[in-house]
């Protein structure tokens, strides 16, 4: 197992051997499209016009033209290119376009606010910024001090923007093109500076998490590895393409086998089978949400699925679509997969998140700094080389990269879970979305299990309520099926309430369910937490 996880790659580099020394992302593409140049590798589907495909060799093509057209406008290495992008081919070319010439990809949420996107871009020290029609105008704004901003011809989900949204001449995407023929190309180092991604934390700003080569190639050979997937492989890609799920769970694994990657501008519960039955799709990113969704339209005969990776193994979706899910735990900070089932025929247990991923140390301690005994709740920490199995660093952030880690090195992820006897562990909650009840620790997501159970609930979120003697009390958010009108919610939400009295006990059990239409979402369509919160504080002081 790994030691020494502390070690950043100057010291790394005299005291171990890089398990993808002389190799980088450039590498990768070039196997793939020297094997296989007529393979389909990305297959676009947009939500208007018919879909396109780019074999290994297409899509090579693509990327060396336009990392040269990058090093014509003044594209070095080390710089800091800012993409601003949902889900599209020039992602795509762009992520692996800018590290061909030695610069960094940093992809940001295109959600963002014009005062987030600023400090990203300042943060990084952007020096371009490319992004689509519709939030062109917002990027002018928002990055200031880039020498360049660039604009894509197509809106993202397919068609030609309006006018006022179509770029001029000088800023279209398509001009960044230029014969590579000849182009400077860096020396392959895994130890080099490839992607950065903000994640938000407990802090007031996002940090930006710098990704080497090797992290890349970590995660596109692990994930590959723990998912089991073949040349074979269709992978459908509907998680945004700027966070790591889409990114080393789904696309650079599928690159590591040779497979092929559909994608889509985001997920759509009324395209889901139409997009997946034509390409004949095998493997797929889920969230409880995306099921949810896609059980409400008609599913068809046959399909090619294989499996589904989620938050938990086996879960009670794999009887309805007749596909087996297999688990898994992860963060930006950890590249891929530090928990996960097993994708063989071994299985897995049912409701888990996993076990201890190929390469990271795990351990789950109590508040005292113990480690748990089987059973207990605790926060998750891993262990791992900085620079290939956990994230390089916090972008100019010293001290936040430095609390991070223990002395001996171990990474505080955030997180809680449950070590259960036979040695699986199971995601509990973020630290931070712990409840605190009559100095009871309660994880939310045990109340949204046994309310996830009641007939009629399609989605629910407990949070936090405060409670002048208890500190903190629970209070659940429900929306119902979509078939409940008004008149079902009173009964509903004694269901609920029911239900909760007979399987949770009573510090646990809800104070008051609120019905509502729609909760907040995060970027992956989970529930965003803390809007919620903020929701409740607004309910409780009208």
């Amino acid at each position: 197992m790994t030691t020494g996880a502390r070690a950043a790659p100057r010291d790394a580099q005299s005291a171990i051997i890089n398990p993808f020394a002389g190799r980088d992302v450039n590498w990768l593409l070039d196997l793939r499209a020297d094997q296989s140049p007529d393979r389909p590798f990305l297959v676009w589907e947009p939500f208007e016009g018919p879909p396109r495909t780019w074999t290994y060799a297409a899509f090579r093509d693509r990327v060396a033209r336009l990392a040269a057209g990058l090093a014509a406008r003044g594209i070095g290495e080390g710089d800091r290119v800012l993409v601003h992008l949902d889900n599209c081919p020039e992602m795509e070319f762009l992520w692996f376009a800018i590290q061909r010439i030695g610069a960094i990809v940093v992809t940001t949420n295109t959600r963002s606010s014009a005062d987030e996107l600023s400090y990203f871009a300042d943060n990084c020290g952007a020096v371009a910024a490319i992004t689509q029609p519709e939030l062109a105008e917002l990027v002018a704004r928002a990055c200031r001090h880039v020498k360049w901003v660039a604009v894509t011809e197509a809106m993202v989900g397919g068609g030609a923007p309006p006018a006022g949204l179509a770029p001029d001449a000088g800023s279209a995407f398509s001009a960044i093109d230029a014969d590579p023929a000849g182009m400077a190309r860096p020396a392959p180092d895994p130890w080099r500076h490839g992607s950065v991604q903000y994640t938000s934390g407990t802090t007031s700003r996002p940090k930006g998490v710098l990704w080497t080569q090797g992290n890349a190639l970590w995660g596109a050979r692990t994930s590959a590895f723990n998912e089991g997937l073949v040349e074979s492989d269709v992978h459908l890609v509907q998680m945004p393409t700027f966070h790591t799920n889409a990114r080393t769970y789904s696309i650079l694994p599928t690159m590591w086998v040779g497979g092929t990657v559909v994608m889509q501008p985001r997920f759509s519960a009324s395209r889901f089978w139409d997009v997946a039955n034509r390409n004949g799709c095998t493997w797929a990113s889920m969230l409880p949400f995306f099921c949810k969704a896609v059980q409400q339209h008609p599913m068809p005969e046959a399909h090619s699925f294989r499996m589904f990776g989620m938050s938990g193994n086996e879960l009670p979706w794999d009887g309805v679509f007749g596909i087996r899910s297999i688990g898994w735990w992860g963060m930006t900070e950890t590249i891929t997969h530090g928990l996960i089932g097993e994708a063989s025929s071994i299985g897995g247990r049912p409701g888990s998140t996993g076990r201890p991923g190929p390469g990271y140390d795990i351990r789950v301690l109590r508040e005292d700094g113990g480690m748990v005994e089987p059973g207990e709740v605790g926060l998750l920490q891993c262990r791992g080389w900085r620079g290939i199995q956990l994230f390089l660093e916090y972008l100019g952030n010293e001290k936040a990269t430095s609390d991070s880690f223990s002395e001996d090195g171990w990474f505080d992820t955030g997180d809680r879970v449950r070590l259960d006897e036979d040695g699986w562990i199971t995601f509990a909650d973020r630290d931070k979305d712990m409840l605190k009840v009559g100095g009871e620790n309660v994880a939310a997501s045990e109340i949204e299990r046994v309310v996830a159970t009641v007939g009629g609930v399609y989605e629910n979120a407990v949070v936090a309520r405060k409670d002048r003697m208890l500190d903190e009390v629970p209070v659940v958010f429900v929306i119902p099926v979509p078939e409940m009108g008004p008149e079902g919610h009173a009964a509903l939400k004694a269901r609920i309430l029911d239900e909760c009295r007979d399987k949770l006990a009573d510090f646990k059990r809800p104070r008051e369910v609120f019905v509502v239409s729609q909760m907040p979402r995060s970027t992956l369509e989970k529930v965003h937490k803390a809007g919620l919160r903020a929701q409740l504080a607004e309910m409780e002081t009208a």
